[in-house]
């Protein structure tokens, strides 16, 4: 009997302490910066304060209930991406080496909190399954295939990427 209360007791505990293990990003990102602190990372410190207040905007803005579900984690993530990936074309046009530089580093900081990104072979495999799922004819089909293949890909492929091989396979029907 008291083998099998402690059996039960050791057992409640292992799932509690798996639960309370299974971090959120934004208390990832919460380690991660204190490590960055210690181990003074300016850059990357500079990249996750980015992400972590971009976490608190949306946790605290009108409408929130003070959370946020691990897909508005991710869109924000990929959009921090995005806004640095445009500011790096910018910075790179404008002949300015040393900004397009931190913009760079700041991108694999926030890259490395996405998942991995398919390779072009999945997503036009993907993309012609839609298109004869759809029953998509050509391009003016283009909003039909696009909407299902950005739900299909969110967060694992950038949208740049699919409208472009989408584009592309409806060109070819």
């Amino acid at each position: 009997m008291d083998c099998l209360l402690i059996n039960s007791i050791h057992l409640s505990t292992f799932v509690f302490l798996t639960k309370t293990n299974a971090m959120s990003l934004f208390d990832t990102i919460n380690t991660d910066i204190k490590e960055a602190m210690k181990a003074k990372e300016k850059e990357k410190l500079e990249a996750l304060r980015a992400i972590k207040a971009a976490f608190l905007i949306v946790k605290t803005g009108k409408g929130s209930d003070g959370e946020i579900t691990p897909e508005a984690e991710l869109k924000i993530v990929q959009k921090l991406v995005k806004q640095r990936k445009d500011s790096a074309e910018i910075y790179k046009a404008n002949n300015r080496p040393e900004l397009y530089e931190k913009e760079i580093k700041e991108i694999s900081f926030i890259e490395a909190y996405l998942p991995a990104q398919l390779p072009e072979s999945e997503i036009e495999a993907g993309v012609r399954e839609i298109v004869s799922k759809v029953g998509a004819s050509g391009p003016q089909d283009m909003g039909k295939v696009m909407g299902t293949a950005s739900k299909q890909f969110a967060g694992k492929a950038d949208n740049k990427i699919v409208s472009q091989i989408v584009k592309t396979v409806l060109a070819s029907l």
